[in-house]
């Protein structure tokens, strides 16, 4: 995931700036004292996501002692799963029981309660198989083949003349590639790794009947809520079960699951995590991080932290929105949280400097053979001179362009008006609404005000032109006491008057559309050729990197299937140690602690534990694993490829490594698989689920 801060005078802002404080104080004390000119790139900055078309067998060998064969590997990956097009899966006995993360099947249990039925408070667990629930619209994608498509794409890309051609050519050869698997019934998707030094064609098959089984309460699946969200010491259940069922309506019969290990994982044993991690960037030059340190993390940290702010008050005031809104929210605040990890580690001089020296050593290694030179050489200048032109237009680029969700419908309704005046003709009154939600809208705009402020400045003229000069609740009183676009009577009449009218219209939004849209086309015209340019100089700079390092480091990230090695292991933080686990004793500690009060208050089910449930159990635990956002409901196994964890989340420290990775302090955080039996068979008396779990099929 990902987050930031920027602005001035906006709560999300200085929650944002008050967030990142926090982070920056956090990786700054672990780099207090350093000498910078002493940094050096570690072995794996790059990170220890490795795919499965190049498998990491060598580095486990030296490693861990561990040798897997193709049979493990290919077990592995069958029985491994895409939870829908945002998650990972896998599959957990015979019968196609699968499973995932609470907060990955959030949506999925919202969308099969019943009426009356709030599912998210009471949790739920089928008793029969005659009462799972199939969930609309779901599906889960299992990677039968993979065939190296490199030479293929490449001979597409170079046959075009120009840069438009070549990605066209590209885009073509990959259709013509995910078409060719549609025979085999399989879905096809060309994945690029390297940036573009290697292709490969995945198929999968993909299960659309996909039913509910078992889901705990929200309390416990995110005991914590936001304050403990990318935190650790952790106490969270999060995890919810499924059950694919095949063409006839029967639980799917599969060879490939992993069995359940009711011991689960121990202090300094090799684990791995297999998933789909979405998107890293440690590829990329430094000139791009930059670019992302001092304008794209900051933005849009500040968006989203308007974003939460937002629902946060408007389910405040309206607390009957909540069950419908508050997916929405959580998904807000977990990516604001995150783009705030981030933006904390570019701004750490450690975490640079050993970008920098990364990037130093790959350019030397280029520089030295004269063949790579040459074809090579000039891609680190031109990258960073295609980035300074999208720096130089991108905050008012962002300010000016108007987006639905993140924008008042205010500015909605007068882009519209002023978007057709200037091409001569007249809006319908639909821009404005029916179920306008002014409420909403006027809640948006103090935070829009704040987020244009901030990248404009409070003098620029589109700001003036907007307010005249006003901040806060003083701009919003003035804007809808002196604007027409604020009801849909007043833009009726404002839709009788010719184009050149409302063009003309003495009104702050209509001003600020104006001078909005002068603008925008010119400057979305260079980020578009820079982004154009760029994509096929990432492919060279991809094919540069292949040629240096081959196989022995991993690609970015691309939310496709990787195997991460790591060990369970505790770090040191906050002064004091967190341990490789935690156990049931610290989920009431914190309830407690905390008054019993939300988020950390407990469902009625869990207050009064029965005599049997043993508290001593492990529940969460962290370890070196490599993962990202996507890798939510992870499988994390032993050697014997036997399930001994769920990842869900990593700890504050491990948000930085979406363009690094630090071993020292960045862990993925995981639900013991000791813990979610307990639970399961003691508390929930689940028996059924409890049953498949440890015998790998339904009784």
């Amino acid at each position: 995931m990902v987050n930031n801060s920027l602005r001035q005078l906006s709560r999300s802002v200085l929650s944002t700036a008050l967030l990142v404080l926090t982070l920056t104080f956090t990786l700054s004390a672990q780099s207090a004292g350093v000498n910078l000119d002493t940094v050096k790139a570690g072995k794996f900055d790059t990170g220890r996501m490795w795919t499965f078309d190049f498998p990491p067998t060598e580095h486990l060998g030296a490693t861990y002692n561990f040798t897997p064969d193709e049979d493990w590997y290919n077990n592995v990956r069958m029985s491994s799963l895409r939870f829908a097009d945002y998650c990972s899966a896998s599959f957990f006995s015979g019968d196609g029981l699968v499973m995932t993360n609470h907060h990955c099947g959030r949506q999925s249990i919202t969308e099969v309660s019943g009426e009356g039925e709030d599912l998210h408070k009471s949790g739920f667990w089928a008793t029969t198989l005659q009462d799972e629930r199939k969930v609309p619209g779901l599906f889960v994608e299992q990677l039968i083949y993979i065939e190296d498509v490199t030479s293929q794409i490449r001979e597409a890309i170079d046959a075009g003349s120009t840069d438009e051609e070549k990605i066209k050519n590209r885009d073509a050869k990959k259709k013509e590639l995910t078409a060719s698997l549609s025979s085999k019934g399989l879905k096809g998707q060309v994945i690029t790794f390297f940036n573009g030094g290697k292709y490969s064609l995945y198929g999968f098959k993909r299960y659309d009947d996909v039913r509910l089984v078992f889901a705990p309460e929200d309390q416990l699946g995110f005991f914590g809520g936001d304050p403990d969200n990318f935190t650790y010491p952790r106490y969270n259940l999060d995890c919810t079960f499924f059950r694919v069922y095949d063409e006839n309506g029967k639980p799917l019969q599969s060879d490939n699951y992993f069995k359940w290990s009711t011991n689960g994982a121990m202090v300094g044993e090799p684990v791995f995590v297999v998933g789909n991690p979405g998107t890293t960037n440690r590829l990329h030059t430094v000139s791009m991080l930059e670019s992302q340190r001092d304008f794209t993390a900051p933005v849009t940290t500040a968006f989203l932290g308007s974003l939460v702010n937002v629902y946060t008050k408007y389910i405040e005031l309206n607390p009957d929105k909540a069950f419908e809104l508050n997916d929405q929210l959580f998904s807000f605040a977990n990516s604001q949280k995150a783009y705030g990890g981030i933006l904390s580690g570019l701004r750490n001089p450690v975490f640079m400097k050993k970008k920098q020296d990364w990037e130093d050593k790959f350019k030397a290694a280029v520089m030295a053979n004269p063949k790579l030179a040459s074809e090579y050489g000039d891609l680190w200048n031109k990258i960073a001179d295609g980035r300074k032109k999208m720096n130089a237009v991108f905050n008012e680029l962002n300010a000016f362009r108007v987006r639905p969700m993140i924008f008042s419908q205010y500015f909605l309704t007068a882009s519209a008006l002023v978007g057709s005046a200037k091409k001569g003709i007249k809006s319908e009154l639909t821009i404005f609404p029916d179920d306008f939600d002014k409420q909403m809208s006027d809640l948006l705009l103090k935070e829009n005000l704040s987020y244009i402020k901030g990248l404009l400045g409070a003098n620029h003229p589109a700001y003036l032109a907007l307010t005249g000069g006003r901040d806060g609740d003083e701009a919003v009183a003035y804007l809808l006491s002196n604007s027409k676009v604020t009801s849909k009577e007043k833009v009726a009449e404002l839709l009788a008057m010719e184009p050149t009218q409302i063009l003309e219209l003495d009104d702050p939004f209509i001003r600020y559309s104006v001078l909005a849209q002068e603008k925008v086309k010119p400057y979305s015209d260079i980020v578009k050729q820079v982004q154009t340019e760029e994509v096929l100089l990432l492919d060279k700079l991809g094919r540069a990197v292949f040629e240096v390092y081959g196989t022995s480091i991993p690609p970015d990230a691309t939310f496709s299937l990787r195997i991460s090695d790591g060990v369970v292991k505790g770090y040191d933080y906050n002064g004091t140690t967190a341990p490789a686990f935690t156990t049931f004793y610290g989920l009431y500690d914190r309830y407690f602690s905390h008054g019993k009060k939300f988020p950390w208050n407990l469902p009625e089910k869990w207050e009064n534990p029965p005599a049997e449930f043993d508290m001593s159990v492990p529940f969460n635990f962290v370890s070196t694993n490599d993962i990202i956002g996507g890798n939510s409901g992870s499988p994390v196994i032993n050697q014997k490829a036997e399930v001994v964890g769920l990842a869900f989340d990593g700890n504050i420290e491990s948000l930085p490594g979406q363009f690094i990775f630090d071993e020292t302090a960045n862990r993925t955080v995981s639900v013991h698989s000791s813990g979610m039996y307990e639970a399961i068979k003691n508390l929930y008396k689940a028996t059924r689920l409890a049953n498949e779990l440890k015998n790998g099929k339904l009784d």
